[in-house]
Parts: structure tokens; C-alpha cells; sequence
């Protein structure tokens, strides 16, 4: 759309030889502009609605470039978005698994049964004009299933930074219990990218105002993530 309007202007505007390097930046940008937007328009989210849980909203966004958001908050609350920074290798698959469920476009995911209320869960693929998504309660497909743990990671892994954040600033005898969550959901293997832990668990650990005690989980913590064990 770009590189088209700015080629209907170069065709009106009488050409002088002096605007010649004007009108060539002006292309060169355009096409820049164009291929940018071609390798990392694309983005995913994954939203989940769960009225009377804690939290009742989680939503997703990424890009193909590994940049993305989390807004995790009760349904009342303003949106509150932060952002989040992933690996491009989680980042290819994720694409990759949304691709295989052709980026949800007339796709059926829910099992359509008698089921619980797990909440609302939607895939949503943009790019450009194009948006795709779908609705599910529950599903049994391993491919959405997988997608699935994998944005639920990402808002875990971020749910506990800022837990961890704020208590720095506002809790610092409560964040011995938010560092034992932390290293349940590390064991477990609940957390795509633990790496992304490693500054506030540095604060943690440097911070002689904190027990010693949760200094040394930190420290601990700090050890096994760098190490991957």
C-alpha cells in the first residue's frame, strides 16, 4: 500500500533532476518498511477467561521477532500489559505449531462435550488484514495442546517475575514463598525460558535487606537455571 501511493505521487509530481535523491529514499523506505513488515508482522495470542479464579484473565501476544506482552489480571481490572522478551528459536515454534493448526482458520478445536467450565480459551492469528481464531473449552488435540502449555508457560514465567517484583518493593518478608512457588514450577519444568528470571533473582540475591534465607534460595535458583539443572 505504501510503495503503491507513493508511486502514484511520483507519477503526478512533475520530476526535477534535483529530486531525484528525494524520491529515491522515499522508495528505498518504502521497501524497507515493506519487508520488515513481511518477516515480522505476523503475531499470536492465546487468551484465557476464567471468572472467580485467581487470576480470572491471561492473555498473550507474541511476534515472530520474539518480542510479545502478558496482561494478567482480574476481568474488572484495567488492562495492564507487560512486556516480555522470548527466545526466536520458542518464537519458530510457536509459528510453527500455529501453522500446523493452520493459523486457526475454520479449524474446531473443543471436544464439544459435557465438560467442566475450564475457561474461555482463544487462538488468535493476525497478519496484516488477516486475523484467524478459535474458541475452545477443552481440547484433545496434541498440537493445540502444546501451543497451549506454551503460552500458559510464558504468562507463568512472567506471573512470577512480577510477584517477585513487587515484592522487592513493597513485601520483602513475603518473598521466601513467592521464590518456593518459583522453584516448584522450575522443577517441574513449567517454565519455557526460566533465563528470563535470572535479573530480579539477582536482585534477590543482592539485596542484604532480604533474609538470608531467601537470598540463598535465590542464589540456589540463580546456580540451577544457568546451569539447566
Amino acid at each position: 500500500m505504501i510503495t503503491q501511493l507513493l508511486k502514484a505521487w511520483f507519477l503526478r509530481v512533475p520530476l526535477r533532476s534535483s529530486m531525484l535523491p528525494v524520491f529515491c529514499l522515499f522508495f528505498l523506505w518504502a521497501s524497507v518498511a515493506v519487508l520488515v513488515s513481511a518477516q515480522g508482522g505476523a503475531k499470536l495470542s492465546y487468551r484465557k477467561v476464567f471468572k472467580a479464579s485467581s487470576p480470572e484473565f491471561v492473555e498473550v501476544t507474541i511476534t515472530q521477532a520474539g518480542s510479545g506482552t502478558v496482561d494478567i489480571r482480574q476481568i474488572d481490572d484495567d488492562p495492564a500489559p507487560e512486556a516480555i522478551e522470548l527466545s526466536p528459536d520458542l518464537a519458530a515454534r510457536m509459528f510453527q505449531m500455529a501453522a500446523e493448526l493452520a493459523n486457526f482458520n475454520g479449524i474446531e478445536l473443543d471436544v464439544k462435550r459435557r465438560l467442566a467450565n475450564l475457561g474461555e480459551k482463544t487462538f488468535r492469528y493476525e497478519e496484516g488484514a488477516t486475523a484467524y481464531e478459535t474458541r475452545f473449552n477443552y481440547t484433545i488435540n496434541q498440537t493445540a495442546s502444546q501451543l497451549m502449555q506454551a503460552f500458559e508457560g510464558l504468562a507463568r514465567q512472567e506471573g512470577h517475575r512480577q510477584l517477585l517484583a513487587h515484592r522487592l518493593r513493597f513485601d520483602r518478608l513475603g518473598i521466601n514463598d513467592a521464590l518456593i512457588l518459583l522453584d516448584k514450577d522450575f522443577r517441574n519444568g513449567l517454565l519455557p525460558e526460566p533465563i528470563r528470571l535470572l535479573p530480579v533473582l539477582e536482585a534477590v540475591a543482592e539485596d542484604s535487606r532480604i533474609i538470608e534465607m531467601a537470598r540463598s534460595r535465590a542464589r540456589s535458583l540463580v546456580e540451577r537455571i544457568r546451569s539447566g539443572k
